[in-house]
């Protein structure tokens, strides 16, 4: 075993109306006028009333034009409006969209640097303002992560800020924040948390405690995520949902993902599509290429899915579990292919030259792939 190391947001609240403890958070962390980061369909839903109803003693203001895959100039609008208003601390509400815009306002907003200087591997040098996040889908897990991800129109694709100084000081995750979330939404990101969770068990830089996370979280999605898409009201399977997108964040905020996202990328940054639809129009297939190099750790995925393989062979088991993942986005009406998105065949080599430039996560990948076995997956997805 290589040495690794755990990081997560420094303190940890959930379960139901965890919510509640806002007010408590904010005080010890000393934030006098918060800025709260949000986008307009969390404030249109009134899931932002459940935050503010909460702060109605605080001196506070929203900025709420957060996008779903938000781009570079979103930060440098948030971090005006919190220089502005001579804010003291953020709270994100939202998605993955929010937290990201929120982690990078919190290191940048404060100082006098350039944000491109920001991006790549640990090159922010300062711990930045307080941080609560607030998921309101059980996706993304951006809420316990030390990484922001940003769209660059201008490349054509997603860039990352990787440093723990981006940790949230409060992750504060609450399953009656996600009761509103959208049917497409509770789909695209629930697929996501899966993908996190399966990432992270098969990264090269996975780890016992990365391993026993991620098993829980496949188990807690795969029920979970069915029952939260045909009744949105279920407050046990969103909890649950809550629960095991927490623990593949904490999974893959340690052990990393790999060629699904890295993959995704460029459908994000030159297509538009949301992050999490775009891994799961991947998943399957690039699963399909990476068997033959982790095919034992197949047995354990069909276990978290309470798939019975003891009969199978090992190739047969992680057939089944790819079948299984079909089925689950199916299941949750996410398009199975490339194509229903409107994106050209033609564009498929150029895809697979922008994500084979994804080094960061290309290295976690249990299997090598060159740029022509990277095209090939596309043409499988497309």
């Amino acid at each position: 075993m290589h040495v690794s190391r755990f990081k997560t947001a420094h303190r940890l609240i959930t379960g139901q109306q965890a919510s509640h403890e806002l007010p408590a958070e904010i005080r010890k962390l000393g934030i006098q006028r918060p800025l709260i980061v949000t986008d307009r369909g969390v404030r249109e839903s009134g899931t932002l009333d459940l935050v503010t109803s909460r702060m109605k003693d605080q001196d506070h203001a929203i900025y709420d034009r957060v996008t779903a895959e938000p781009e570079i100039a979103v930060v440098e609008e948030c971090a005006q409006a919190f220089r502005h208003g001579e804010h003291d601390g953020l709270i994100a509400v939202g998605g993955g969209s929010a937290m990201d815009i929120a982690k990078c306002v919190s290191v940048y907003a404060p100082y006098s640097i350039a944000l491109e200087a920001l991006f790549g591997e640990d090159k922010v040098e300062r711990s930045g303002v307080p941080l609560i996040a607030i998921p309101t889908t059980a996706g993304t897990g951006s809420e316990v992560t030390n990484i922001a991800i940003l769209a660059d129109s201008r490349q054509g694709t997603k860039r990352g800020i990787v440093s723990d100084h981006l940790l949230p000081d409060v992750a504060l995750v609450a399953p009656e924040m996600t009761l509103s979330c959208p049917r497409s939404v509770t789909a695209a990101s629930g697929v996501d948390a899966l993908v996190h969770a399966i990432e992270a068990y098969l990264s090269n830089f996975a780890s016992p405690l990365t391993d026993t996370l991620a098993l829980k979280a496949m188990t807690l999605i795969a029920n979970a995520l069915p029952k939260a898409f045909a009744n949105p009201a279920d407050l046990v399977a969103r909890e649950d949902m809550a629960t095991g997108s927490l623990m593949a964040g904490l999974a893959f905020g340690n052990a990393g993902v790999g060629a699904v996202h890295a993959l995704a990328y460029p459908l994000g940054g030159r297509y538009h599509l949301s992050h999490g639809v775009s891994n799961a129009l991947l998943l399957p297939h690039v699963m399909a290429w990476n068997k033959l190099a982790c095919v034992e750790r197949f047995h354990d995925i069909a276990r978290a899915f309470g798939e019975p393989c003891a009969h199978l062979s090992a190739i047969q088991v992680a057939d089944h579990v790819i079948d299984r993942l079909h089925r689950l986005c199916r299941d949750v009406e996410i398009p199975a292919r490339l194509r229903a998105f409107d994106i050209p065949e033609s564009a498929l080599p150029e895809l697979a030259d922008a994500a084979s430039k994804v080094e960061r996560l290309l290295r976690n990948n249990p299997r090598v792939l060159s740029r022509d076995d990277i095209e090939k997956i596309y043409r499988a997805a497309y």
